[in-house]
């Protein structure tokens, strides 16, 4: 169920001053988060956010596609590793 209208989209306070210091830089850094809760925002089209997957940072560019959705849409968290082979037929 998404959030309500009227309370607007979520993003982290903190989220939205690293883009606002990064922007105003112009340095194309990676803004590390452990946020995969905050929606992507106007604001962030163009930046490069390192979302932490519970290993490491994925970078992750910010499109006009993905406003409205989740960081964490864009860090998955489980790799898939392929079913389990059988042994036996592969002998017979």
């Amino acid at each position: 169920m998404p959030r309500s209208v009227w309370k607007g989209p979520f993003v982290d306070g903190y989220l939205l001053k690293k883009a606002e210091v990064t922007r105003s830089s112009e340095r194309n850094t990676v803004i590390k988060t452990w946020s995969r809760r905050s929606t992507i925002l106007p604001q962030f089209v163009g930046l490069t956010f390192g979302v932490y997957n519970g290993q490491k940072f994925i970078p992750v560019m910010i499109t006009e596609e993905m406003i409205g959705h989740k960081l964490g849409e864009f860090s998955p968290t489980r790799a898939y590793m392929g079913h389990g082979v059988d042994k036996k037929a592969k002998r017979g």
